[in-house]
């Protein structure tokens, strides 16, 4: 008769299972890595939705007042005007202790009875505290409303063949010093034939913006100076090539200093295309933007036909 052991590394492969991660808009199986919960819970609580963080405060909420209407529903007698063997009267009692509301019409009345709703007074001002930090935390955090643009377009610009990515502010807010950074992320191999992920930063010929309220086009000349001279989109396939813009500046609105990225994949690049124009005169005669055009592109052959 054979029997499966406990081995090493048959108790690693329960820790640690497979799972799908994102990283850069990359869909990636993560394997070999110990799932541990509680040992990164603060950052699971700021980073779950809002829906499943207020269903998880909710289950946690019943599952201590339970366990606290149980300890009072073993006691003998441990809570005054409760009626024979009812639970929904210590549950109910727990949960106006937990919340320190206290109405009054059930206190506890032995020694037993206050000792277990001190150790619930406690607790409940701790989950209090603990609940209060993380809201306010996730309601603090500078968040921005950038909106980047589908596609990333190769087209000339000024006479030169350029890299082109197009940004929009989407609260109509000053960010004020707003600095951008692109990157080039591709496959390598080194003279060993080691192959490595390497990220090449790409000149942008106007990196900074004093004042961003509505829309901005980063703009890389690709010349001989850059990473993406004699790049076509085959080279770019075969490395497995990506861009990364990244961008921070301060929201004047809450003073706070704001970060946002996007990331394009190879087939995310439109070459000899360029950004349809957003910028409408109103019958009005109103500067309009159109952000339903925002994303689309056109052939610049297209463009140029009467």
């Amino acid at each position: 008769m054979t029997g499966k052991t406990n081995s090493p590394a048959n108790i690693d492969r329960k820790k640690s299972r497979d799972r799908v991660i994102h990283v850069g808009g990359r869909r990636l199986l993560a394997q070999g890595l110990e799932r541990n919960f509680w040992a990164d819970f603060y950052h699971h609580c700021l980073t779950v939705s809002w829906p499943l963080f207020f269903s998880g405060a909710a289950f946690a909420f019943l599952i201590i007042n339970s366990g606290f209407a149980i300890l009072y529903w073993l006691g003998e007698s441990a809570i005054a005007n409760v009626r024979p063997n009812s639970f929904a009267d210590v549950f109910f009692f727990s949960i106006e202790t937990l919340a320190t509301v206290g109405y009054g019409d059930m206190h506890p009345q032995t020694t037993y009875g206050h000792l277990i709703a001190t150790i619930e007074i406690f607790v409940g001002i701790s989950c209090i505290a603990v609940m209060t930090g993380l809201v306010f935390t996730r309601f603090s955090q500078p968040r921005s409303r950038l909106i980047f643009a589908n596609v990333a377009i190769v087209s000339e610009h000024n006479a030169k063949k350029a890299l082109m990515l197009r940004i929009a502010n989407a609260r109509h807010n000053m960010i004020t010093d707003a600095v951008a950074k692109l990157w080039l992320v591709r496959l390598e191999k080194t003279k060993e034939g080691i192959q490595f992920r390497r990220f090449h930063e790409l000149r942008i010929e106007r990196d900074q913006n004093p004042m961003f309220a509505l829309s901005w086009t980063i703009f890389h000349v690709i010349d001989k100076k850059s990473f993406l001279f004699g790049v076509d989109e085959k080279k770019l396939e075969r490395s497995d090539a990506s861009l990364v813009i990244t961008l921070t500046g301060l929201d004047e609105t809450s003073n706070q200093k704001v970060h946002a990225r996007h990331a394009y994949r190879y087939d995310d690049i439109r070459w000899g295309h360029q950004y349809v124009d957003i910028l409408e005169t109103s019958e009005e005669g109103l500067l309009r933007i159109n952000y339903r055009k925002f994303h689309d592109t056109v052939p610049i052959l297209a463009q140029r036909k009467p």
